[in-house]
């Protein structure tokens, strides 16, 4: 049997535009003389669709559509592809989450998703009712395969013995000669993923004594990156096939020879998030309709590594960038941005803002008696900045690219309304240290990002001599508390992690009024988060 493994991007209630995808790839397949093709999950309506399920005629159009498919699939070929199916029961949720298996002029089987992620961005028990894999079986050409979807493999103790559920499914199934088990998967990116998606398959393989197939969706939605890397794998270990991570690809698997398509994989995790980052910001783009982007590039390092992923992302034609300085900036910041904008082949506008701040600053000092220069003023930049940018925005319909990083929108170093604003936030999971490191990788084979630009102090250029590390620990202690603190949830143990929890806890307010942050870390700020803003929790 020779088995297409169909890793692709789609478009969530793009139906008419899946569904035409899944015929197209699958005529692809047929033409390669494979037997079965497999999509990722939820094919159909696009994953993941949160509150969409809210709206019961979307599924009834979702399945109208599958039913397009049924007919139109060519003859000679068997296609699992996930679906959003109805609960026909009174009892339960509405829906389940399923695969179901199609050959033309036969009746479709379907597979319903036992175990239903609830942490971190996913929800899916708010509408999805659990199935059961008991009977998850078919066979084909005499092979007997056994379907699951994505977190129906997750439930394996991990080194330390612990699940986040109760049971494994999966250590109670009595199936016998299974030939080919089949993973149909939504699994979003973080570094590390790969490997642990292998160690669940290799745990799977082995239990069911299979070569076992993961076909993981590629593409963003909103801010969750899919990075596809499907694989393939025996029940000893042995990878035998391996997709691209990041791209859609049609990869094929020859059950009988064990052979299939192996790519090779990303340089370095910095190179993998770099990847990530460019996916989401095209994606989101493309997946709303937006065509031109724009951003404030102030000669630091944050806006210099947003403006290289943003051409990477959609070209130079379609990004521009606008210098806004003030009396705060010193010549070198511009210059910096001017050489960066044309290494990258964008147009760069510069628009002074200065007599703008000292016309409101003049105002704000009379109406509200303020005699000194102080955290007002600094503010007031920022926001006067907002203010074009956004114009910008109105005048061009450009979307705003937003250039904070996750240890400011962690310390609260940043204003609301003003370098706050964007209608998405590329780097927001990036901590300061990282944010080097992939400007590091721009410039791995020429210098990209004038080198200027990483070797200077940060500074927000919002007052006199102004330096980050004035209102912030020193950047290495400050990263090194937002991942023990945010991204593990652990105890503080240093003087900057004592430091940071109680700004985490006061200033989240802040976070809730973020633009969408695109996620690359195991825990990020945005919707996998969900401290409350009124609370009065007291922790040392």
């Amino acid at each position: 049997m020779r088995i297409a493994v169909a890793q692709i991007n789609t478009s969530l209630g793009a139906f008419a535009e899946n569904s035409k995808k899944i015929i197209e790839w699958t005529q692809r397949a047929l033409d390669r003389h494979c037997d079965l093709i497999i999509f990722p999950e939820s094919t159909i309506f696009g994953y993941h669709p949160f509150d969409l399920l809210e709206r019961d005629q979307l599924v009834e159009d979702q399945i109208q559509h599958l039913n397009w498919i049924q007919k139109n699939i060519p003859q000679g070929i068997a296609v699992i592809v996930g679906v959003i199916t109805k609960n026909p029961k009174k009892k339960g949720r509405p829906y389940f989450n399923s695969a179901i298996v199609l050959q033309k002029s036969k009746k479709p089987i379907v597979f319903h998703k036992q175990l239903l992620p609830t942490g971190d961005v996913f929800d899916e028990a708010r509408f999805i009712e659990n199935g059961s894999m008991a009977k998850n079986t078919f066979k084909l050409k005499g092979q007997n395969i056994f379907v699951t979807i994505c977190e129906d493999i997750w439930a394996w103790s991990d080194q330390n013995g612990k699940s986040q559920y109760l049971e494994n499914p999966i250590e109670k199934l009595k199936l016998k000669n299974i030939d080919l088990v089949v993973n149909l998967s939504a699994s979003p990116y973080y570094p590390g993923k790969i490997l642990k998606r292998r160690e669940l398959v290799l745990k799977t393989a082995k239990k069911l004594k299979a070569p076992m197939i993961y076909c993981n969706l590629v593409g963003a939605q909103d801010e969750i990156i899919f990075d596809g890397a499907s694989f393939a794998m025996d029940a000893k270990g042995k990878v035998l096939m391996q997709s691209l991570a990041f791209e859609e690809e049609l990869n094929i698997l020859d059950l009988k020879k064990k052979q299939g398509g192996v790519q090779q994989s990303l340089s370095g995790k910095d190179e993998e998030i770099r990847r990530a980052l460019v996916l989401g910001i095209r994606d989101f783009c493309n997946k709303t309709g937006i065509h031109k982007i724009h951003l404030g590039l102030s000669g630091g390092v944050d806006s210099a590594l947003v403006a290289c992923l943003a051409v990477d992302a959609l070209g130079s034609a379609r990004v521009k960038a606008i210098a806004l300085p003030t009396e705060f900036n010193s010549s070198e910041s511009l210059s910096l941005a001017e050489k960066l904008a044309k290494n990258l082949g964008i147009e760069l506008l510069n628009i002074p803002i200065q007599k703008s701040f000292e016309t409101i600053r003049q105002d704000l000092d009379q109406a509200l008696s303020i005699s000194k220069f102080g955290l007002v003023h600094e503010n007031l930049q920022a926001r006067i900045r907002g203010t074009y940018l956004m114009a910008y925005s109105n005048l061009h319909s450009s979307l705003l690219l937003n250039t904070s990083n996750k240890s400011e929108f962690a310390a609260g170093y940043s204003t609301l309304y003003g370098d706050m604003c964007g209608g998405l936030s590329p780097i927001g999971d990036l901590t300061k240290s990282q944010v080097y490191k992939l400007c590091t990788v721009y410039n791995e084979t020429g210098e990209v990002i004038p080198q200027k630009i990483l070797d200077r102090a940060p500074s927000a250029e919002l007052r006199p001599g102004q330096k980050d590390q004035d209102s912030l620990p020193p950047y290495n202690e400050l990263d090194a508390s937002v991942e023990r603190l945010v991204e593990r949830a652990e105890k503080p143990k240093t003087k900057s992690d004592h430091w940071l929890l109680p700004i985490l806890y006061r200033t989240e307010f802040k976070r809730w009024q973020a633009p969408p942050i695109l996620k690359v870390s195991r825990h990020s700020f945005g919707r996998g988060r969900r401290w409350p803003i009124a609370q009065q929790s007291a922790e040392t």
